[in-house]
C-alpha cells in the first residue's frame, strides 16, 4: 500500500522542548512552567541570551523524578513468533510506598502477555526492582502498542511504547490470468497468501493487452534499497498512470505523495556541479541517473508538481557542460568505452531537449558519429523529434527496425533489451507513428505480463513509454464486466480507461471469485496477490553466486548462533564469492542482512566501539534491524563483510536469510535458509 509507507511505530519519542524568545527587562527575572512527558533521569535546561552584539548562556543538569517511576525496555522491532520477556524497571523514592502492582496491557491484540498483573514489595534498602513478563507474538504485522502502569501508595507511574511488529521476509507476489470472451464467465479459486497483515488481492480487468500493472507497480513501491535510480523508478510511471486507469480520490493523494517525496529525496544526491550521484554522499555524478532524475523531474514539472527551479537549472547546466565534453573515442569524465556510451550521450541530449533547452551543436555531432548504436540513433530521433526537427528525426531512423537485440546489463545505462524498446516506442509516440507504436506496445506487454524477472529500470520506464501510447489513444468505447466472490452478490463496474482495478478481500480464508465479461469484446482478466511469507518458508539456492555466513566472537572462534547468551558481543560474517561461471565482473550487487528483533548492531558510526575490517563496498545502509551493503565483485574474487552484534533481549527470535543479487541481474543471486535462535537470560 503506497499509502502506507510512512506507517511506523513512533518507537522513541525525543524530550526536547523550545520556547521563546522572551524579552527580560534589566533588574528583572522570570518564571516559567514547562509540561515534561512521561521522562525519568535528567534534563539539560539551556538558556541563551542576547542584545546588541552581546551573547551569553547557561545551563544546568535538573533530575527529573516521581514517587514511584517504571521504565521498560524492547528491541527496536519485533517479527511474528517471536517470544520474549519484557522486561520493566521499578523505582520508588517515597519509603511509604512499599507494595506496587505493575500491569502491562497491549490494545492492538497483536501480541499475547502471559501474566500481564503482577505485584512487588518495596523496603528503603530495596528501592529499584525489576520484573519481567512474558510476550508472544502473533502471526499478524502492524504497530504494536504497550501500556505499563504501575500503582501504589496513592502515586502511579505509566509508560506508553509504540513497536513496529514487521515480518521481515521480502515480500512475493502471484498472479493468475485468463482472456474472458464477451458473455463469458472465468472462475478462480484464490487461497490465504502470505502472513496475516501483509496480504492484499487486487483484480484487475483491461481491454488493451495486459500491463501486468498491479504487479509490476507493486513491484516498483516495494523494492528494499534506495539508490537514485530504484527512487526516481518507484515514481516515475505514477506521472502518467492516470493514462492507463481512472483513479479515485484515495489513489490520487496517494500518488501526488509518492511523487512529491521522490522529488525531496532526489535534492539529497545533487553535487555542487548539478549532477547526482548514485548514492547519497557519493562525490561522482552518475551519468545515466543524472539525465534519469532530470527526466523526471521535468516530466513531474510538466505535470504541475512544484520542482524547485534551481534543481533543474543547476541540472541543465551540469548535462550542457558533459554534453559538451564527451568524445566516443575517450572514457574521460567518468564515461567508458563500452557499447552504451553513445546511448548514454543520446539519452542526456534527449533530457535536454526536453526541458525546451536542446543542445543542436552536441546533437549534430552524435548524429555524425559512425558507430552510433541503434538505440542511441532512436534516442536521438527523439531529441531532434522534441526541438522541432522531426524531417531530421525521420531521417535518423528510416528503415531502422524497432527489434534491439535482448541484453542485461548491471551498470552503467542500468539497460536490457527490453528497456531500449521503450525508449523506442517513446521515440514513435512523439514521431505520432502509432502503427509500429501499436505492435511495439503488444510486445512490450506480453514481457510485462509474463512471471519473466526485470530490474526497476525496465519496468519503470516500460509502464512509462506504454502509458504514455494509451494517454495519446485514448479509448473511444468503455468495457463492463461484473465480479462476485465466494459465490455472494454480484457487482457491476464499468471502466472509460483501459484499466480498471479493484481491491478483493485478503482475509484469513481461501476464497473464491468468478468474473463475467459483460462488454462486446474480450477482456484480459488478472488477481494479482501479494503477501510476506511466513518464518520458514525460504530454501536456500545460488545461482553463480555463492554466500558463506559464519559466526565468530570477538577474538574470531566459532560460535553457534542458534543459542547465545544474554550480553554476549559477537561478529556475523559473511563472504560472497564469485565462482566465475560467468567470466564478467559482477556490478551493483546488494547483500541484505536482517538480523532477530533479539539482537542489536552495535553500529560503529554512532559510537566508539572499534569498526570490525571489511571489504570495500560502495555503500553501506545500516537500520534498526538490518545492514545492506552494495558493491562490485571481479571476476574470481570474494569479499568479507562483518557485522558487530550484540545478543540483548532473552527470548526466541527468527533470524531471516542472508540473500546476495546484483540490482540490475536476478539471474546472479544467492541466499541462505532462515533459522530459529535463543537468547539465553543471563
Amino acid at each position: 500500500d503506497p499509502g502506507a509507507l510512512n506507517n511506523t511505530a513512533n518507537r522513541f519519542k525525543p524530550m526536547v522542548v523550545c520556547l521563546g524568545p522572551f524579552q527580560l527587562a534589566k533588574g528583572r527575572t522570570n518564571k516559567h512552567q514547562i509540561k515534561i512527558p512521561n521522562y525519568i533521569g535528567a534534563v539539560r535546561v539551556m538558556v541563551v541570551a542576547a542584545q546588541d552584539n552581546a551573547y551569553g548562556a547557561a545551563d544546568k543538569s535538573v533530575p527529573v523524578r516521581n514517587p514511584l517511576m517504571v521504565r521498560s525496555t524492547l528491541p527496536r522491532v519485533i517479527s511474528p513468533g517471536d517470544q520474549f520477556e519484557l522486561p520493566v524497571n521499578v523505582f520508588v523514592t517515597d519509603a511509604k510506598i512499599s507494595n506496587v502492582q505493575v500491569k502491562v496491557s497491549e490494545s492492538t491484540g497483536l501480541v499475547s502477555i502471559e501474566d500481564g498483573d503482577q505485584n512487588m514489595s518495596f523496603s528503603r534498602n530495596n528501592t529499584d526492582q525489576i520484573t519481567g513478563f512474558k510476550i508472544k507474538v502473533k502471526d499478524r504485522t502492524g504497530i504494536a502498542k504497550f501500556k505499563i502502569v504501575a500503582t501504589g501508595g496513592g502515586a502511579s507511574s505509566a509508560e506508553e511504547i509504540e513497536i513496529d511488529v514487521r515480518n521481515p521476509n521480502p515480500f512475493q507476489t502471484r498472479v493468475f490470468a485468463e482472456v474472458v470472451e464477451p458473455g463469458k464467465s472465468w472462475e478462480q479459486a484464490i487461497e490465504v497468501f502470505g502472513s496475516a497483515g501483509t496480504r492484499s488481492t487486487m483484480l484487475e480487468v483491461s481491454n488493451v493487452p495486459p500491463l501486468n500493472l498491479g504487479e509490476r507497480l507493486g513491484y516498483l513501491l516495494s523494492y528494499p534499497y534506495g539508490c537514485i535510480e530504484q527512487t526516481v523508478s518507484a515514481a516515475f510511471p505514477q506521472l502518467f498512470v492516470s493514462n492507463m486507469m481512472e483513479l479515485d480520490e484515495k489513489r490520487q493523494n496517494e500518488v501526488a505523495t509518492n511523487i512529491k517525496a521522490a522529488i525531496e529525496r532526489v535534492k539529497t544526491f545533487q553535487t555542487n556541479e548539478g549532477g547526482f550521484t548514485y548514492w547519497p554522499g557519493n562525490g561522482t555524478p552518475d551519468h545515466w541517473s543524472t539525465s534519469y532524475v532530470g527526466h523526471f523531474l521535468v516530466e513531474a514539472k510538466a505535470k504541475g508538481y512544484d520542482v524547485p527551479q534551481n534543481l533543474i537549472k543547476d541540472w541543465s547546466k551540469f548535462q550542457k557542460k558533459v554534453a559538451r565534453m564527451w568524445d566516443s573515442k575517450l572514457p574521460a569524465y567518468g564515461f567508458w568505452s563500452i557499447e552504451g556510451h553513445e546511448l548514454s550521450q543520446a539519452y542526456r541530449l534527449y533530457t535536454l531537449a526536453l526541458a525546451g533547452d536542446a543542445d543542436m551543436a552536441s546533437m549534430n555531432r552524435l548524429r555524425e558519429n559512425p558507430k552510433i548504436n541503434l538505440s542511441a540513433r532512436w534516442r536521438l530521433a527523439a531529441a531532434y523529434a522534441l526541438a522541432g526537427k522531426p524531417e531530421v528525426a525521420k531521417e535518423l531512423i528510416q528503415d531502422k527496425p524497432t527489434e534491439v537485440p535482448e541484453y542485461t546489463e548491471m551498470s552503467y545505462t542500468y539497460g536490457s533489451g527490453m528497456r531500449d524498446r521503450a525508449m523506442i516506442l517513446e521515440t514513435l509516440v512523439l514521431l505520432k507513428d502509432m502503427k509500429k507504436a501499436g505492435a511495439l506496445v503488444q510486445y512490450l506487454s506480453q514481457g510485462l505480463s509474463s512471471q519473466r524477472w526485470y530490474s526497476t529500470q525496465t519496468v519503470a520506464y516500460t509502464l512509462m513509454a506504454v502509458s504514455k501510447y494509451l494517454g495519446d489513444q485514448k479509448a473511444t468505447q468503455t468495457f463492463g464486466f461484473s465480479y462476485a466472490v465466494s459465490g455472494g452478490q454480484s457487482t457491476s463496474a464499468n471502466s472509460k480507461s483501459a484499466i480498471m482495478q479493484i481491491n478483493l478481500p485478503a482475509g484469513g480464508s481461501n476464497t473464491s471469485l468468478t468474473v463475467k465479461n459483460t462488454s462486446k469484446a474480450k477482456l484480459f482478466v488478472r488477481v494479482v496477490q501479494r503477501g510476506q511469507p511466513t518464518a520458514g518458508q525460504e530454501s536456500a539456492q545460488a545461482n553463480d553466486l555463492k554466500i558463506a555466513v559464519a559466526y565468530t566472537d570477538m577474538s574470531g572462534k566459532a560460535l553457534d548462533p542458534a543459542n547465545l547468551p544474554q550480553g554476549k558481543d559477537f561478529i556475523a560474517e559473511v563472504r560472497v564469492n564469485h565462482p566465475n561461471s560467468r567470466p564478467v565482473p559482477y556490478l551493483e550487487l546488494a547483500l541484505n542482512q536482517t538480523f532477530p528483533s533479539g539482537w542489536e548492531i552495535s553500529n560503529s558510526r554512532m559510537t566508539d566501539i572499534e569498526s570490525t575490517s571489511q571489504s570495500a563496498f560502495d555503500y553501506q545502509d545500516i537500520r534498526d534491524d538490518r545492514v545492506n551493503t552494495f558493491f562490485d565483485l571481479p571476476e574470481s574474487q570474494s569479499k568479507t563483510f562483518r557485522v558487530r552484534l550484540n545478543a540483548a533481549y532473552p527470548g526466541r527470535y527468527y533470524l531471516p536469510a542472508v540473500s546476495c543479487a546484483a540490482m540490475y541481474d536476478n539471474s546472479i543471486s544467492a541466499n541462505t535458509k532462515g533459522m530459529w535462535v535463543q537468547v539465553t537470560a543471563r
